[in-house]
């Protein structure tokens, strides 16, 4: 066992996710073996840049010192205790001040976004029942949406990839179309599809809002739908509508919370008709909530529906669990997160990161086969004109070469980095990003030869 090395033992011990493990005996998995800031380090002491926080959890850097103490600290008092009967002061305290930056309340946890997602599903149709309109069960979801891979989450997904296989398993929602411009007609303009989609979902409630307990939708980016961004306006139109037609609105924020917009919460970005921001009536969390260091999630929601289920019968409560709901050292991570938004000033220096990744990135835009390009916040992506199914796989490949951390989804190349990338790690970035797809376009007729291979892992 010692002679094998970690490589080894985890194709023969480990089943790695989204991936088909077969690719393993051909490219092994990179052993990591340290992480500091926004660097990994292999067991062959090469230094890789986490490009895309470790699937977008990351905020601060790995090893950021006011998470790993604010972990140590908590582990000297309370390590994890149940939640059902019990509390404990880091739960309450994150539960209240996550209430007062969404201005909703009634944090529940656990421990994964597609969990989060269940728990959100669930609350909206248990809440109408509650409050006796048994008929409002059924979901909505966007063209493109992804929310995690449990059952509940896949129902509302429209990612062949990741539903097809479970079909049978699963309870499909009505799927609109979704605001991303890349869908739009040739020559129609991304205001004009973004009205399209809000006429398209304000005519499907008009007709089901009976049977309809909510939308559930990514705001402004849709991540595994190859970064699509949309307009703040078709947001707006969906508080007016379910507003309207009394169906609940689920904000996904898995991905996007915490600063990846530009905002503390994309949802935000909306604007109500008092020309204030917008409000769901449920909220997401995760990735970020605890910085990328430990598993948390949470949902938070509205008095209103909080209230349906206040009551003296057990039938009326909400149920559902997790062991590890409101871990203290993973409430103790999302304090030290929200201390450090408090105490500085992350969304205007992550503005100022932006504008001069920008620049750096422009040959990047400005390559030929480079036919789509855009950024939101602290999230670039470009669609790269090529048929190669192989493309993703092999462009992560050749990233790893450049000393990067990259996962293109199918054509699409993008970049979610930690915040704490200094101008020489950008340029290392976006000089390395830009060799990667040089070459894996210069290979791209051999590799065509070699359709069959599988996916990037």
């Amino acid at each position: 066992m010692q002679d094998k090395t970690w490589a080894d033992r985890s194709r023969q011990a480990v089943w790695h996710p989204c991936t088909q493990m077969k690719v393993h005996d051909t490219h092994p998995p990179r052993a990591i073996v340290s992480a500091q800031g926004p660097w990994l380090i292999d067991d062959r002491g090469h230094r890789i840049l986490d490009a895309v926080s470790s699937w977008w959890v990351n905020l601060f850097g790995h090893g950021f010192a006011p998470i790993r103490e604010a972990i140590a600290d908590q582990l000297q008092k309370v390590d994890h205790i149940m939640l059902a009967g019990l509390t404990h002061p880091p739960v309450v305290e994150l539960s209240e001040r996550l209430g007062q930056l969404t201005g909703l309340g009634h944090a529940f946890y656990a421990s994964d976004g597609a969990s989060a997602t269940e728990i959100a599903l669930k609350m909206s149709a248990h809440s109408w029942r509650n409050r006796g309109r048994e008929g409002k069960h059924r979901f909505i979801g966007l063209q493109g949406g992804y929310h995690g891979e449990t059952a509940g989450a896949l129902s509302v997904t429209d990612i062949p990839l990741f539903r097809e296989s479970y079909a049978p398993l699963l309870r499909l929602s009505a799927t609109l179309p979704s605001p991303d411009p890349r869908h739009a007609t040739l020559g129609v303009s991304p205001a004009q599809h973004t009205q399209h989609c809000i006429d398209a979902l304000a005519a499907y409630l008009e007709e089901h809002h009976a049977q309809t307990a909510a939308i559930i939708l990514e705001p402004l980016i849709q991540g595994a739908a190859g970064m699509g961004m949309y307009l703040p306006d078709y947001l707006s139109a969906v508080r007016r509508l379910c507003d309207k037609y009394q169906v609940h609105w689920i904000a996904d924020e898995i991905a996007v919370g915490f600063g990846r917009t530009g905002t503390m919460f994309a949802h935000q970005q909306a604007l109500g008709d008092d020309g204030a921001p917008i409000k769901p009536d449920f909220i997401c969390l995760s990735k970020g909530l605890t910085g990328g260091v430990l598993p948390l999630s949470a949902v938070l929601t509205t008095d209103e529906v909080y209230q349906a289920f206040w009551d003296d019968r057990t039938t009326h409560g909400f149920l559902h669990s997790h062991s590890y709901t409101g871990n203290p050292l993973a409430c103790r991570a999302a304090l030290a997160v929200l201390d450090t938004f408090a105490d500085s000033d992350v969304l205007g220096d992550n503005r100022r990161a932006a504008e001069r990744l920008d620049e750096l990135v422009q040959p990047i835009t400005d390559h030929p086969r480079v036919k789509a390009s855009r950024r939101l916040g602290m999230v670039w992506a470009w669609d790269v004109d090529v048929a190669d199914p192989t493309f993703a796989s092999r462009y992560h490949r050749a990233a790893l070469d450049e000393g990067l951390l990259l996962r293109p989804i199918g054509p699409t190349l993008y970049f979610m980095p930690p915040y704490v990338l200094g101008e020489a790690e950008q340029r290392h970035l976006a000089e390395g990003a830009l060799r990667a797809l040089d070459r894996v376009l210069a290979e791209e007729g051999s590799a065509n030869a070699q359709a069959s291979e599988v996916p990037v892992p």
